[in-house]
């Protein structure tokens, strides 16, 4: 049975995947990779999972050596939106991971560029497509490497960005973002969903490849449907009980509002981010399919659900 190993083992996606992988798979077959590996906690330890030390920020060779050994990974994407760096230190990885001996890569992507399209208008999906390509490239010049892209959805628990930083403890009557609100929308998906069901591809995978139907494609986990903004503002004006209501700016205006730049540092940040509603307009978000439930083997958590879920806590 095949060594998984994930990197960087840390942040929501990453902890959820762990969590669910480390509950059906032999543990002594796994390794957890991150910038502070004695964070991993004790009971994973002790049933024989394996740690290693290293972050994007490592060099080439300090990677290719913690990823030694291991035969399939889990490269979850570099936490940020822009695309030249975030392109550069995922390429990075790819590279020493290939040259470790590492036979097959699960990239953690994201949701927008449509189902299985390689183009898109968010700047924060840039660096996926050319990770995505990158690892294309690779399998078609070592026909003993493949890949697995998850382009893992929109997390419900992601709104907050999509809605200038709305707060359901601290909710406010108007949303500034520069978007009208009307569809095309965004399948919302519950983040530990995305975890789960990642986890059960890379078991599956590990377990037998000959059989594994996602070898060298994307598979795109969604939502069971789409929701426009304006009625995900309407989950959230009903969940906290307030009047809430879009009110469609332009860019510039948006870039300059204070909570928005607390959060980016910079109106250039907070520009480029705002791409990402060019997207959703264009319809990368809209589409819904059926492989999250075929894989979990139940109906996904409905977005308002997770809403009221994360109110209550």
């Amino acid at each position: 049975m095949a060594r998984i190993g994930i990197f960087p083992a840390s942040g929501a996606l990453g902890t959820s995947t762990l969590t669910h992988l480390l509950s059906d798979f032999p543990n002594d077959r796994v390794t957890l990779v991150n910038r502070f590996p004695e964070k991993i906690p004790r009971a994973y330890l002790d049933n024989g999972v394996t740690t290693r030390q290293a972050s994007y920020e490592s060099s080439p060779e300090e990677l290719q050596t913690a990823f030694s050994g291991i035969e399939t990974l889990f490269l979850i994407s570099y936490p940020s939106h822009v695309h030249q760096y975030r392109a550069k230190v995922q390429i990075k990885a790819i590279e020493a991971a290939h040259r470790a001996g590492v036979k097959h890569i699960f990239y953690s992507s994201l949701g927008f560029a449509s189902i299985e399209k390689d183009t898109t208008k968010a700047e924060v999906m840039g660096a996926h497509l050319d990770s995505e390509a990158y690892l294309k490239e690779v399998a078609r010049k070592d026909p003993s490497f493949s890949w697995t892209s998850i382009r893992e959805g929109l997390y419900s628990e992601s709104f907050p960005i999509y809605t200038a930083f709305f707060d359901l403890k601290a909710p406010v009557s108007e949303i500034f973002i520069p978007h009208d609100g009307s569809g095309p929308g965004i399948s919302w998906v519950k983040r530990d969903e995305l975890g789960e069901a990642t986890a059960r591809l890379i078991a599956s995978y590990a377990r037998d490849p000959s059989s594994f139907e996602y070898t060298d494609r994307i598979v795109t986990l969604t939502g069971p449907k789409a929701w426009s903004l304006s009625e995900t503002v309407q989950v959230l004006a009903r969940v906290t009980g307030t009047q809430v209501r879009i009110q469609h700016v332009t860019v510039e205006e948006y870039s300059k509002l204070p909570k928005v730049l607390e959060k980016f540092g910079s109106e250039q940040l907070a520009t480029t981010w705002a791409t990402a509603w060019e997207a959703i307009r264009d319809g990368e978000t809209e589409a819904a399919n059926g492989t999250l439930r075929d894989i979990l083997g139940r109906d996904p958590e409905n977005f308002e659900k997770t809403i009221e879920n994360l109110a209550r806590h």
